[in-house]
Order: C-alpha cells, then structure tokens, then sequence
C-alpha cells in the first residue's frame, strides 16, 4: 500500500437531497448513499490526501458544481472538480465556461462519450467546443469504450492546445480477453504529448465477480509502458468501482502491478503527476 497520502483523481460523489441522478434511478447495484462520509469508510485504511471530484451526471450540471464547492468548503481534502457541460453546444456555454475560469477548484471538464455513436467525437461542434477550453484555462477528460478510440486518434489530432486525460484507460475489452485494436491504438494515443492517461475504472471492465489481477495487469502495465510515469494518475472511479471492487482491493491490486518500480514512480502515479495535471496545490 503507498506509505504516503494519495491523490485520487476520479471520485464521483452524489448528492441525491440537492441534485437529480436520471442513471441512478432504479439502478438496484449502485442505490446506495454515496457522499464524502460513504467514500471515507469506503476508504478503510487508505491515506487520500486530495479529491478530484468527477462530475456524476447531476442535473442541472450548474448546480453540481455549487453543490461539490459546498463540499470543498467542509472537507478541505475536495481540491477539484471536473465538471459536465455539453461542450458541443458552442456559444451558449461560454459563460458557463468563463465562470469555471475563475472558480479556482474547477480544473476541467467532461462531456462523456462512451455511450455515443462512434463518429460522435468528430462532429465539428464538438471538436470546436473542446478547443475553446485552452482560452479558460481548462482541460478535457475522455471517456470512451475501447470502441471509440480510433476516431479518437482522429478527434484529438485536431486539437493540439487541449491537456487531454483519458479516462479508465480507454476501456478495454478485458472481461472478453480483447488487446487489440485497444493495444495498438492506444501506443498511437500516447505519441500525442498532450494526452495523459488515468489509470481507473479498469476491474469493472473485466468480470464483475471473478476477476484477478492477473486479469488486469497486462493492461495497466501497457499503459504505463506507453505513457511512461510521468504522464500516468491513479483514479478510484469510485463509487462504480464498487460494482466489482473494494477501494483497498483496487488499491492493492495496482500496488502489487508498481511493486518494483522506484519509490519516485509510485509518488508519480499516485500523487505528483495529479497535482501536475490537475494543477491541484497541496
């Protein structure tokens, strides 16, 4: 286990009282309770010094934001938000982006992709609505099915000046035993210096209830090769982690992946190239 406070970098929290959740309705596997209380005990033994919320589809998506600040101001450890906005939107957004600029705590944004048409990423209103973040000072987190990433080699080319993270490392088919296209498409993604990558919500794309670490290891360790250290974060994606994992068991499982790597390493991906990323302060 990392011997020094974490940074964990894709926490969806959900404030059931003060937003609404159209995904979580009748969903019986993640009905539970899901606030900072439920993550601390989730937590067990694990030093999480610094939480990046992830947006969690809260309606309106406005007031999600004023809800995680609410948060921010009780739990000083909150010291980020990625927060949702339908970026291809264009115009109308704008304001809503020029107040994002100057809350110090939202770093970025999300629009999530995975359960749209593969072409989706490459429609010019959404191309045009993500290179405007550069000028807010904002960057974009992809999350995608493994089945997207080759139109998003071709979206992220086009935007040059976006600091891009992908999400649970672009979703592979690991619960079907699938490397390829994923593999290659993903050493392309990585030539792109802009682009890091979020080592997350990777046991809940391999068998739910019988999945091993031997079963995810190939994969993160690809990344990692990929990527390298300096452009690699840890993420819990909790609380969907939780259909498939416990955050110690999660944790462990990645530490045992890293075990012989350097002390520096593990602070990488674990804490440093976060705060780097996320320009998150201690």
């Amino acid at each position: 286990m990392p011997e020094f406070p974490i940074t964990d970098t894709h926490v969806h929290l959900a404030g059931k009282d003060a937003l609404q959740y159209a995904w979580l309705e009748d969903n019986g596997a993640l009905s539970g309770t899901y606030e900072l209380a439920n993550y601390d005990i989730a937590c067990g033994d694990i030093d999480v010094g610094s939480i990046v919320f992830m947006e969690c589809g809260g309606e309106p998506y406005a007031n999600e934001v004023e809800w995680v600040m609410t948060l921010a101001e009780q739990d000083p450890r909150v010291k980020g938000i990625l927060a949702r906005i339908p970026i291809e939107e264009g115009e109308p957004i704008v304001p809503t982006l020029e107040a994002w600029a100057v809350n110090p705590l939202v770093k970025g944004v999300r629009r999530l992709i995975e359960s749209e048409d593969v072409e989706f990423c490459l429609q010019q209103a959404f191309i045009d609505g993500v290179n405007l973040l550069p000028q807010f000072g904002l960057s974009f987190d992809i999350c995608i099915n493994h089945r997207h990433l080759a139109n998003v080699l071709k979206f992220v080319a086009q935007c040059p000046d976006v600091q891009f993270i992908l999400d649970h490392i672009g979703k592979p088919g690991i619960r079907d035993g699938l490397f390829e296209p994923w593999k290659s498409e993903i050493r392309q993604l990585a030539e792109f210096p802009n682009v890091t990558c979020k080592v997350s919500g990777v046991v809940t794309e391999a068998h739910h209830n019988s999945w091993t670490r031997d079963d995810v290891r190939p994969y993160v360790e690809h990344v990692i090769e990929c990527f390298g250290f300096d452009r690699v974060t840890y993420g819990s994606d909790w609380f969907v982690q939780t259909l498939a994992s416990t955050y110690p068991r999660w944790v462990e499982t990645l530490d045992w992946i890293v075990a012989d790597c350097s002390d520096d390493e593990q602070r990488k991906l674990y804490d440093t190239n976060a705060k780097r990323i996320y320009r998150v302060d201690d």
